[in-house]
């Protein structure tokens, strides 16, 4: 049995050494360690053995186990590097081929129009603030001269929260909020978003985006509001732009404007996107009503001021002439990357 034991070994060596890949070298393992291999069917014989002759047998078994095992993990490290070498020989690498180009991500169209809109605003002296998305009945119409029976204040148009709470329909509430906490001259703008129940569609969104501007001071007049609007128009899209004023209503102004330029797909001229009049409709706008500086405790005697909202969806898409407003919230990484660079 000694002998049988060492013929084994042999064998298995010599097949070792010959093996060419992994595949071949967990036959060999199965052929003589497993558990019907040859080293086993040797083991199971060692109950003919008399009680002398069973521990050195046994000893001889197990260092020829041992031997094997061995054997076999030197075996599969060379095979596994041979295997490596042979690859990194196949799969040269040309170091002087240039590599792959990071794509860098770009900003939003919205956020490039506030951006840019911000920086218009702060060269004229204006300060950015913002204001809660969840507001109180009081701030986002009680004082704002919005009376109770005000369409404004329909469920239609309005998330209800609570009894006294709303997701905010405009940003105007961030002014009431500065005038009360901060005293004349004011020269804000508060960009947010804003959200009414409308239904989703090329030009309406339930979720949408102002920016409210508001300016109150001593001797502030409609000239002040149409000065400032124009330079903002021509900043926005070009000096060639012509700005008109419409009369209009808004409970918390007086006198109310709405603010239209010339269209930018037409000149003027008339097209489907104007309509055929020639003007799009882009903010309104109008002189502080008393009511609204009375209520935050400024004196309407001593100080006038103007507000505007700009509709930051609707200027993007006049903008960049986009024909659907639901492309800005949609994330189309093919019409995101139309705006990366710029």
């Amino acid at each position: 049995m000694r002998n049988q034991l060492e013929n084994i070994k042999q064998q298995a060596l010599a097949a070792l050494q010959s093996c060419q890949d992994s595949k071949e070298l967990d036959a060999l393992r199965v052929k003589y360690l497993g558990k019907k291999g040859e080293l086993t069917a040797i083991l199971k014989q060692m109950g003919k053995l008399s009680p002398e002759e069973r521990p050195i047998v046994g000893q001889v078994a197990n260092e020829v186990r041992q031997a094997l095992e061995e054997a076999l993990s030197v075996r599969q490290t060379e095979l596994q590097s041979q295997a490596l070498e042979q690859q990194l020989a196949e799969e040269t690498l040309d170091v002087t081929l240039p590599g792959k180009a990071s794509t860098a991500g770009g900003l939003h169209p919205l956020n490039i129009v506030l951006e840019d809109l911000m920086d218009i605003f702060q060269s004229m002296g204006f300060d950015v603030v913002d204001g809660p998305e969840v507001e109180t009945d009081y701030y986002c119409f009680e004082a704002l001269n919005v009376p109770k029976d005000h369409p404004a204040r329909d469920m239609q148009d309005t998330f209800y929260l609570g009894e006294n709470l709303v997701l905010r329909t405009q940003t105007s509430a961030a002014q009431i909020r500065v005038m009360e906490n901060r005293k004349p001259p004011i020269r804000i703008i508060c960009p947010g978003r804003v959200f009414r129940a409308d239904e989703v569609d090329a030009t309406h969104s339930p979720v949408f985006h102002q920016v409210e501007g508001l300016v109150v001071d001593k001797g502030i007049t409609m000239c002040d509001l149409k000065g400032c609007l124009e330079q903002f128009a021509h900043e926005i899209y070009g000096p060639e732009t012509q700005v008109r004023f419409r009369p209009s209503f808004f409970p918390f102004t007086e006198p109310s404007v709405e603010v239209d330029v010339t269209c930018s797909e037409c000149g003027g001229k008339g097209c489907r996107v104007c309509k055929g009049t020639g003007w799009i409709e882009i903010l309104g706008a109008g002189m502080v009503h008393p009511n609204v500086l009375r209520g935050c405790g400024i004196d309407p005697d001593v100080y006038s001021g103007f507000a505007f909202g700009i509709g930051l969806d609707r200027l993007t898409t006049t903008r960049y002439k986009i024909s659907d407003i639901r492309l800005l919230f949609e994330n189309d990484q093919r019409f995101l990357e139309q705006f990366q660079g710029r």
